[in-house]
């Protein structure tokens, strides 16, 4: 069953990990892909997968935090397939990510900010109109465990950087609160908002987690069921809530996390 038949759908951050992983599956689910990301390199692996499975796909190469690149996306997407119904907001980074560019704390700070909290509000902020016209959408944001909990106490026992004033939580914390705003707000047109919530996933962002068999033994106990989550685990949580069969839910925070947040 293609459960986004006629659907075209933009992912952001596709060029790997959870947001490669969306565009896999919602192709195979009948969806049209626009597929962004800041990374060229990856973005054409990613739309060579795709084109050998027969999809309508458009790659954009840009940066979520430069609103002309944003408008690029959204021009791309209306002038192909003239309509979007889904956004997939997976494009992020890590403090750790932003610390090999960036000088100083507060300069990570507000990258980390700037990519993970105003990326999703600018390209939001272009899609809602479009959505608008045809009057439904579903927005799915992916937010983090740590839109609802801190970083573990542990972590930096084994060497994992979990300080006191990193930039990653309340980023993802916003992203989640907006999400709940937006819910509120575009319900009256048939907009759907949510938030989905990964656990510790096994992708280049948290390469530092899982390649240092320490630090990989210590995450896999923080999670109940004794493993990260892949790609995949989310990427078909994503598939829940971009299809139709949650056409009543929106606004909500949804971990997947293997039982970390229930603890």
């Amino acid at each position: 069953m293609h459960r986004l038949e006629k659907k075209v759908a933009i992912i952001t951050g596709g060029g790997s990990g959870i947001g490669r992983a969306t565009a896999l599956l919602f192709a195979q689910h009948g969806a049209k892909i626009v597929v962004s990301d800041i990374k060229k390199d990856l973005l054409d692996e990613t739309v060579e997968i795709l084109e050998t499975t027969g999809t309508d796909v458009i790659p954009v190469e840009s940066d979520i935090t430069n609103e002309d690149d944003v408008k690029n996306i959204i021009h791309s997407a209306i002038s192909e397939f003239k309509a979007i119904n889904i956004l997939v907001n997976s494009a992020g980074i890590s403090s750790r990510m932003s610390e090999q560019e960036e000088s100083s704390d507060f300069k990570v700070w507000q990258k980390v900010l700037s990519v993970n909290l105003n990326g999703t509000y600018l390209i939001s902020k272009h899609v809602v109109p479009e959505m608008k016209k045809s009057g439904d959408g579903s927005i799915v944001n992916i937010g983090s465990i740590h839109s609802l909990v801190s970083f573990p106490l542990g972590g930096t026992k084994v060497g994992l950087k979990t300080g006191t004033f990193d930039a990653y939580p309340p980023s993802k914390g916003a992203v989640l609160q907006l999400t709940k705003n937006m819910a509120v707000q575009l319900a009256i047109d048939g907009i759907r908002v949510n938030c989905i919530c990964p656990g510790y996933t096994k992708t280049m962002m948290t390469k530092a987690a899982w390649s240092d068999p320490t630090r990989f033994e210590y995450i896999k106990k923080r999670h109940p069921m004794g493993r990260m989550g892949t790609p995949e685990d989310i990427a078909n949580a994503c598939l829940f809530l971009a299809s139709n069969e949650s056409s009543f839910i929106t606004g909500i925070a949804l971990p997947v996390d293997g039982g970390y947040t229930a603890q």
